[in-house]
Order: structure tokens, then sequence, then C-alpha cells
């Protein structure tokens, strides 16, 4: 059995709780490793927290800055990094943790100056893969992973709503796709949903009315309800219909949902949309950035068996697709002058050297210094790059 097979083997049969310890053990066997941390990434996407401090080691590693750390750039650029240890041959490499494009973490391995050749990276890029799909699958039995990923405590909206969230990137052959929600740790009806399968990808983005657990609530049954007909592999524009049903049969038309739903022809770069209510959808194509004017439809939940139509779009590759709440566009200075469309144009061209899993954090910070203050509205942002399928029409 060889030595990546041994760790593969041992770190998928651990307990949940222990993949660190897993792999710290079999680092330290087959590379000499002298240490091997674990840093996630927090829910606003400030800091990288480590997950020793909650295993009350006794002298655990602080919190490190996403932006201004060797393993924070190692985090922002998606690539292994070095960092020769201070008065020592030891070398730290910070590994970035990612699945699917969803970037979790950063795993710092020391080894000896000797051991730091490019084939151990390359193995130990492969434990930092393997360790991140084994997080996603244990964190249905523990909630260890989840508790690191926090700097203070979330409020029971956000709770509810993080948990209802596939992930804050995601990449495919076709596409890159990074969304953030703010404030991330008290946020209440704003959410995103996604799913993809061999011909297409159906994007939704979901703003329940009010504030607080009542929009939560309201928000998750508008994206179950959603899922439901999705799943069931029905067109979007039904989709919206059914949705609109749950919630109208549930409020009576009291509280409602805005909502943006898309689809994509992964083969083509054909685009369905059903826009009822809010969010606003941006295109970037070449050295253009626009807003995409689409034909507004009822919020879901409003009036009883509203019907719903399509718009279509198409997408080429190359195309960037922002997609932004009304807690973006409708924000407000101190002088009460709104973030609006200028505003929003010129942050879009500002990021566009950006991955698309950057580019929300990046428009939000901006946002938050339009704003100067603190404020409780949600903000969504997702960011949507088409590279096309190759070999397709268009392509």
């Amino acid at each position: 059995m060889t030595e990546r097979s041994e760790i593969e083997r041992a770190v998928r049969t651990a307990a949940p709780y222990a993949l660190v310890e897993t792999v710290r053990a079999q680092l330290a066997a087959s590379h000499g490793a002298t240490s091997v941390r674990l840093f996630l990434a927090d829910y606003g996407l400030t800091v990288l927290n480590p997950l020793e401090a909650l295993d009350q080691v006794a002298d655990p590693p602080q919190p490190l800055s996403i932006h201004n750390s060797p393993e924070g750039r190692a985090f922002g650029s998606q690539e292994p990094r070095e960092h020769q240890i201070r008065h020592g041959d030891a070398v730290d490499h910070h590994l970035p943790v990612t699945v699917r494009g969803e970037r979790l973490g950063i795993l710092t391995v020391r080894l000896p100056g000797d051991r730091s050749t490019r084939q151990t990276v390359d193995e130990l890029t492969q434990v930092a893969d393997l360790l991140g799909h084994e997080i996603l699958v244990a964190e249905r039995d523990t909630d260890l992973y989840r508790r690191a990923r926090r700097t203070s405590r979330l409020t029971l909206a956000a709770e509810m709503q993080w948990q209802l969230l596939p992930a804050r990137a995601c990449s495919a052959q076709e596409y890159a796709i990074g969304a953030q929600l703010e404030p991330a740790y008290a946020i209440h009806g704003d959410n995103y949903d996604w799913a993809a399968d061999r011909d297409e990808l159906t994007l939704a983005l979901t703003n329940g009315m009010g504030d607080g657990i009542q929009a939560s609530l309201l928000t998750n049954l508008a994206v179950n309800a959603l899922r439901n007909a999705r799943r069931a592999g029905i067109p979007i524009a039904d989709q919206a219909a059914l949705a609109d049903q749950a919630l109208y049969e549930q409020y009576r038309g009291a509280s409602y949902v805005s909502t943006l739903l898309l689809r994509f022809e992964l083969a083509t770069g054909r685009v369905e949309i059903v826009d009822a209510g809010s969010p606003q959808l941006w295109r970037r194509r070449g050295r253009t950035v626009e807003r995409i004017d689409l034909e507004p439809q009822l919020p879901l939940g409003m009036f009883e068996e509203t019907q719903y139509v399509t718009q279509d779009l198409r997408v080429l590759p190359g195309d960037r697709l922002l997609i932004v709440s009304d807690g973006v566009f409708d924000a407000a200075s101190p002088t009460g002058e709104f973030y609006g469309e200028r505003a929003l144009a010129l942050a879009i061209h500002a990021t566009s050297l950006l991955p698309a899993a950057n580019v929300p954090r990046a428009v939000l910070r901006e946002l938050a210094e339009y704003r100067e203050t603190d404020t409780t509205d949600d903000a969504l942002v997702l960011c949507l790059d088409w590279f096309g399928r190759e070999g397709a029409a268009g392509t």
C-alpha cells in the first residue's frame, strides 16, 4: 500500500471530529511534519480561524487576516505558498483547502527544509484536497468545523440562512460562481441557491420581506418550495408558480419574496429568466458593463395563483454576470446619496481581474466604505463567470 493510499484510508475512516489529528499523525510519520494546523475562513471572509483553538491546546494560534498574512495570501491566490521559518531550516507550507471552488481554508504543514521538495508540495496539496472533501462529509455529524468558522455568535435568523445555502463558491468547466451575504452574522431574508446537472445550471436569488426570524422563515419556505419544484424536473416558470402558491397558502399575501430565477443551458449559453422581484442582473462583456433590463413580475406569494413567464438571454464565453439585492443598489451614504448604478458599475470594473469567488466580498467591502456606517440591511452579491463548453456552438 502506498503512502497516499494509507493517508486516504486513515482520513476516510477517522472520526468526524478527528480529521486534523489524523492528518497530523499521518504526515508526521510519512513526511516528518513537525506541525499541522487547519485554519477555516469565517462567515464574513475576514479572518482564518484556527481549529486548534477549540481543542483547548496550551498555546492556540490566533485568527489570521485573510488579507494580510502568508496564509491569507495563499487563500486569496488559491496557490500553495512557502514560508521559511526564521532562525531555522523548517518551512511552512500553506495549502488551500478547497472543494469544487468552495474555499474552506488553509492547511499549514511545517516540514524540515530537506523534505520540502516540489514532489512533497504536490503530495501535501492532494492531502489538503482530501481533507476538504472529508470536512464537508463530517459536517453532517459534528459542529466542530462550523463553530470554527465564526468569530462571534450568529443570530438565529443568520444560522437558519447559512444552513440553507449551498456553498459560497462553485466551479465547473462551463462556469465559476462566487457569492456572499452581509451582515454575515446577522442576515435576515436574503438568500441564494444553485444546482447543476449534466445539461443545465439553475440559480435562485431570493429576498424575503421583513426582519429577523420572520424573514428567515419566509425565505426558508420559498427556497425549499423552489427546490421541491426544481427537483421534480419542471420548468423555472412553473417552479416560480408552485413556490408562489406555497407562500400564498401560508401567508395569504401578507408576506412575499422577491426572486430572480435563471436557468442556463450549459451547451449553448441560452438563459431562461424569471424576474419576480427586486434583485438586479448586471453583465460585463469585454469593457462594457450594463444592467440587463428584465420585465418585472409579481414577487412570490403576493397574490393567489400568479402565472409567470420566462425571458431569454444568451451568455458568451468571457461574460461576467453580477446579481445584487436591493441592500446593495439601494444602500445610502451618510449624506443620503444612493449607491446606485454608477457606483455599482465602477465596482464591477474595479473587480474585473478578480476570480468570481473573490468578487462578491470585494464589492461588499466597497459598499461598506461607501456607507461608512454599519447597517442591519441584508446585502447579497453573486458573481458568475461564463466560460462555455468547449466545442459548443458560439464558443
